[in-house]
């Protein structure tokens, strides 16, 4: 049970500051509100239509392909990690794992997931 205080105690920290964090930024904060800070972008644009019509697929699409390289990386540190005391066998698997996903980049790139001229 020792082995998990310092996972607790950090869990706590992170909660901790997660709470504290908006509170002191309400009591420090300046507030000076204005016209252009009221507007809907920081650019002062108004908007030329409604922010709840539809949104294209393009963005569902990319956002799940940053997410899949992002889940890439994450697999390949604990393999790089590992490495020395896995030796060929996860060297192939990691080849094995590096090709499906190849496969499936040429697949979305076939597919016409990266052109947004559209």
């Amino acid at each position: 049970m020792n082995e998990f205080v310092p996972l607790v105690v950090l869990g706590l920290f992170a909660v901790g500051l997660a709470l504290a964090f908006p509170f002191v930024s309400s009591l420090v904060g300046k507030r000076r509100p204005s016209d252009r800070k009221l507007e809907p972008y920081e650019c002062g644009i108004s908007p030329e239509s409604d922010a709840l019509g539809p949104v294209s697929i393009k963005f569902s699409i990319t956002a799940m392909l940053f997410l899949l390289c992002d889940i890439e990386v994450v697999f390949l540190y604990p393999w790089a990690a590992a490495y020395g005391k896995l030796g060929w066998f996860g060297l192939v698997e990691m080849l094995v794992f590096v090709a499906i996903l190849v496969v499936g980049y040429l697949y979305v790139w076939k597919r016409g997931a990266f052109e947004w001229d559209i």
